[in-house]
């Protein structure tokens, strides 16, 4: 279900009037201390320590696995529609590094787009979160492949990174932070304590999130919905740290990882020792963040919305409002002889990003010789079936269902002649070939939209006005941004 059509079943909050209704609620007492603390550390800007200020009218935030170099560039989209946002209502941009995440094949991969030819960095990373993951053993590669990027002072600074996570703080610092954009890491060492409390509570009661989301979940059901989370008997929604990261069950007052059994008076104990070690599931994690944070909005994906839209329950069961939700922009770069490109076929951006080599033989049509005389006959032969139709009726009326039947024959054939014919044509002439393959590499990389495989660091490392184009981009909806 599309995240409008849900938002409206299940009566979610939206919008600016949303927003604005759930400022002012307080946060954590030791949040504003710890993140100074923690920006402090990484040498944040100082319009970023100012932006802590906004932290007393709320926060709008958003998050992302903590990528290569940002990760791909929907991670500085998210970022762009949460201060934009936060600017309207003066709030603070925050942003969730997901470090406590062990899903190492989203992160492990770097792939940037150098002379016109697609490079990967893939990094052997062990399947731990990336708040564990040391920085020191990748920094030599991270460096080989970024090449002079690698001594430009922004990238220098983030590859001072302790972490895999710190260093993607540091690169949202580096290229936003003075927009004042606050990074926020779970398992920083001046963060991870401000969850006790809140995981304190949910270990007294374990089961109590899980049966609220299978209770949205019936409800989404019934409502003829498709809900993404739900929990099997026994799971609740806490991992523990080991030498892995394993899903808790609970049954007859004591809990297992599949491994050993542990006692709520023992988890209590790993929490005081290291609350790194115990970290939320995807169906608990946002309200964790809004029991720290003073979350008034909150800036998601598409696939993000499905499951956040299934936590109105465990919001309820913590005492907290719903936050606001956003989607984010989505975003495609053009650069210089890209939007030439474009231009030359009046082809839109986003129409390749959707449908890639179909809307580009569609809008080529024109700059094939003679194509245009195959499609005019084409469609006058259709005209004179239809013709025939009308007089075939006159004389015999039942033989109006099969004439039509005949003309929408004639013209689904027409049209998978005329790609036959485009395809041809366009194998056969090097200059269209070497655009759409140019426009592939572009816009829809490995068959995907750019901006869910390039970094934004990219286009902000090769042109001085990309951030600047960014921010003059729309906060929602589908913006192209020309460099």
């Amino acid at each position: 279900m599309e995240p409008a059509a849900l938002a409206r079943l299940l009566d979610l909050p939206q919008g600016e009037e949303a927003l604005r209704a759930r400022l002012g609620r307080e946060g954590h007492p030791g949040l504003n201390g710890a993140l100074e603390a923690y920006l402090k550390r990484l040498a944040a800007p100082k319009a970023v320590l100012e932006a802590l200020a906004a932290l007393k009218v709320g926060a709008v935030v958003t998050g992302q696995q903590a990528g290569l170099l940002g990760g791909p560039a929907l991670t500085f989209y998210k970022a762009h529609t949460a201060l934009g946002l936060a600017g309207r209502v003066g709030a603070a941009g925050v942003f969730w590094v997901a470090s406590q995440d062990h899903d190492v094949e989203e992160v492990r991969h770097l792939h940037l787009l150098l002379d016109e030819e697609v490079r990967t960095l893939s990094l052997p990373l062990p399947p731990l979160p990336s708040g564990r993951i040391p920085l020191a053993p990748y920094r030599e590669a991270l460096v080989a492949f970024l090449g002079p990027w690698a001594r430009e002072e922004r990238v220098a600074y983030a590859l001072e990174g302790q972490t895999l996570s710190e260093f993607f703080a540091r690169v949202l610092l580096a290229f936003l932070g003075e927009r004042g954009l606050i990074p926020f890491d779970p398992m920083a060492e001046e963060l991870a304590p401000l969850f006790r409390e809140a995981l304190e509570q949910e270990l007294s009661d374990p089961l109590a999130s899980a049966e609220a989301i299978n209770q949205e979940a019936a409800r989404i059901r019934a409502l003829g919905g498709k809900p993404p989370l739900g929990r099997k008997p026994g799971a609740t929604n806490l991992f523990l740290e080991t030498d892995a990261r394993r899903l808790l069950h609970y049954s007859e007052g004591s809990f297992t990882d599949g491994v050993r059994r542990y006692s709520k008076k023992e988890l209590l104990e790993i929490l005081q020792a290291d609350p790194a070690r115990l970290t939320p599931a995807a169906g608990l994690r946002p309200v964790l963040q809004d029991l720290v944070l003073p979350t008034a909005g909150f800036v998601v994906g598409p696939n993000e919305f499905r499951y956040v839209a299934e936590l109105s329950r465990v919001y309820a069961l913590y005492g907290l409002p719903m936050p606001a939700l956003f989607l984010r922009m989505q975003g495609v770069v053009l650069e210089p002889p890209i939007r030439r490109i474009l231009e030359r076929y009046a082809l839109d951006p986003w129409a390749f990003v959707d449908r890639g080599e179909e809307a580009f033989l569609e809008a080529a049509r024109g700059a094939l010789e003679g194509f245009r005389e195959v499609e005019s006959a084409l469609a006058h032969l259709q005209k004179e079936v239809e013709a025939l139709r009308e007089r075939a009726r006159a004389l015999e009326p039942t033989l109006d269902r099969p004439f039509r039947r005949f003309g929408a024959r004639l013209k689904g054939e027409g049209e998978r002649l005329l790609k036959k014919v485009l395809r041809a044509r366009l194998a056969k002439d090097a200059t269209l070939l070497h655009h759409l393959e140019r426009l592939k590499r572009h816009l829809r990389p490995f068959g995907l939209p750019q901006e869910r495989v390039y970094p934004f660091a990219m286009y902000a490392l090769r042109h001085g006005n990309a951030l600047a184009r960014l921010q003059e981009a729309p906060l929602e909806g589908r913006a192209v941004i020309p460099l």
